[in-house]
């Protein structure tokens, strides 16, 4: 809802950057803010085309959709499509306004105008078109703030409250590129990461690090990578961090199995890790999508603020057809909230 700016209204403020506007950013921001399961103390600002969003909010309407915020009763900063869009087709004109709407939201955190940035999903085909080459919203953020960043994608059991934690130590990169990235500087870093992520929620968290080769290599017989680099790197770091358990390399196709069962028990009991290093973004993101698709938030660590987004992107194939699920998007704004207090 609209409100007098305050210092405790800015306080409260989330600013949602509305994504590609061929996708279903929009659809979704609408619909997650009119959730009943939406924190009611968040006060949302929007960045992205006033007409577009008005648009969007009478289709929805003429969809038989009602439980969806009114833009009339949102505070919207108006950055107007140059051009008419056609839903599920992305051009220069559709990643020149994510863009342009990222850019503006963070400037407005950085100005400590609000607490914390949600976004909704861009495509990089589109940024690309309109010359901007960067890999994703994370790359940009991290050049923005001139901050290293970290990929993690965390969520919440709604059959018990578990809290379910996998950071990418590696994530828009060809997998033929991976082995030259891997290091041991960037493993620990990325460790590092994690474990103050999970100490927010634990005190002495239980950290697995899945392997990169099958079997985790099964000692040098398929691949080296392991013996040579993963696991001299994890023991230098058990020793920096004593007290603090870690178990890896774990055989990637089993790294995961702990954490579908605990996220599916009746209790949050289980012997499950409170954080997993994956050491590639598909090795994470499949057992993430698969275990936690609804849940699950995109979280960018070592920005100045908080940034979260939902875990699916822009659904082309879908949008205009108001078909999308919000579910992504609510956590990621309620996981923006909870993580900037």
């Amino acid at each position: 809802m609209k409100r007098n700016q305050t210092p405790e209204t800015k306080k409260n403020t989330l600013i949602i950057s509305l994504g590609d506007p061929a996708g279903i950013g929009t659809e979704i921001t609408l619909k997650a803010l009119g959730s009943k399961y939406l924190n009611k103390n968040i006060q949302p600002l929007l960045v992205g085309c006033k007409k577009n969003i008005y648009q969007t909010y009478i289709q929805l309407i003429n969809q038989g959709i009602y439980n969806i915020s009114d833009p009339k009763e949102l505070d919207i900063i108006d950055i107007p499509l140059e051009k008419e869009i056609i839903p599920g087709i992305v051009d220069e004109n559709t990643g020149s306004a994510s863009f342009k709407w990222l850019v503006k939201a963070t400037n407005i955190l950085l100005e400590g105008k609000a607490k914390a940035l949600v976004t909704a999903p861009i495509s990089k085909i589109a940024w690309h078109k309109a010359g901007h080459e960067f890999a994703g919203q994370t790359e940009l953020l991290g050049k923005l703030t001139n901050k290293k960043t970290s990929m993690l994608f965390t969520a919440i059991s709604p059959n018990n409250g578990w809290r379910f934690n996998t950071l990418l130590a590696t994530t828009h990169i060809s997998l033929n590129k991976i082995n030259n990235n891997l290091t041991k500087e960037l493993i620990r870093y990325k460790l590092d990461e994690l474990l103050n992520f999970c100490r927010q929620f634990t005190k002495k968290p239980l950290i697995h690090v899945a392997g990169l080769n099958p079997h985790a290599g099964e000692e040098g017989k398929i691949g080296i990578e392991e013996q040579n680099l993963i696991i001299p790197t994890l023991n230098e770091w058990k020793i920096d961090n004593p007290g603090i358990k870690i178990i890896g390399p774990i055989p990637p196709d089993s790294c995961w199995i702990s954490s579908a069962d605990a996220w599916n028990r009746p209790s949050n009991e289980n012997n499950a890790p409170d954080g997993i290093l994956a050491l590639y973004h598909d090795q994470g993101l499949i057992p993430v999508k698969l275990i936690a698709f609804d849940e699950a938030v995109n979280t960018t660590l070592g920005l100045p603020f908080v940034r979260t987004s939902p875990d699916h992107g822009t659904a082309l194939d879908i949008a205009g057809k108001f078909k999308a699920r919000e579910a992504s998007m609510v956590a990621a704004i309620n996981n923006a909230w909870l993580l900037s207090r």
